[in-house]
């Protein structure tokens, strides 16, 4: 793929993830991701060909990192510096791809009718990977007896949570945008309420 042709599709794709966000995949309108974008509307089509290829490619753009970002959670046997680094990568997924985490927060709130089958076949199995590596944990005596379902979906939460619901945490921090220093902030209270809250070892 050209370098050219990447970058137009990256625009695309960015402009579409920030109307499927605000608008929703039904009400979204391919020549509205267009003006948007600032290109011919025939150039959408000739790089997606249709509206529900476009909406998978935004969902990829923000699904790859998520199951990107569980890899030291997978290589590392440490879990302290595997439970870091994972939040750390899910935080910075937040910041990175904003509309695109709320396109796939809202996806999944409407009981995931669009999302393509493979796509959430590799999120159930990078699931089912990340509860075995707890409960490993767990049985090695290196973290506390705590529901390794519970304490995912609570990281999934409280990290998707500073890109899906960035409007009401600028509200109370009384600023117009999430900063780095914001997310350096976040990283570190997440992860000592994980490794403290769940008396996590070193292995």
């Amino acid at each position: 793929m050209s370098r050219i042709r990447e970058k137009n599709q990256e625009v695309i794709i960015k402009f579409a993830g920030r109307l499927f966000a605000e608008q929703g995949f039904a009400a979204t309108k391919v020549a509205d991701i267009a003006k948007l974008a600032d290109v011919p509307k025939p150039n959408v089509y000739y790089y997606f060909k249709t509206k529900e290829n476009l909406y998978r490619a935004v969902l990829e753009s923000v699904t790859q990192p998520l199951l990107e970002a569980s890899s030291p959670i997978e290589q590392l046997d440490d879990p302290v510096q595997a439970l870091t680094a994972y939040i750390q990568t899910k935080l910075r997924i937040s910041r990175d791809h904003p509309f695109a985490s709320k396109v796939f927060a809202n996806e999944v709130m409407s009981g995931a009718p669009y999302l393509p089958s493979d796509i959430g076949d590799e999120l159930l199995a990078q699931s089912r990977m990340i509860i075995a590596k707890l409960e490993r944990w767990i049985e090695k005596g290196v973290m506390s007896r705590v529901s390794p379902q519970h304490l995912m979906f609570t990281i999934w939460a409280s990290t998707q949570t500073y890109a899906d619901f960035s409007w009401q945490i600028c509200n109370v921090l009384e600023k117009e945008a999430l900063d780095d220093q914001d997310f350096a902030d976040a990283a570190e209270f997440l992860t000592q309420l994980v490794i403290r809250g769940c008396q996590i070892k070193s292995a």
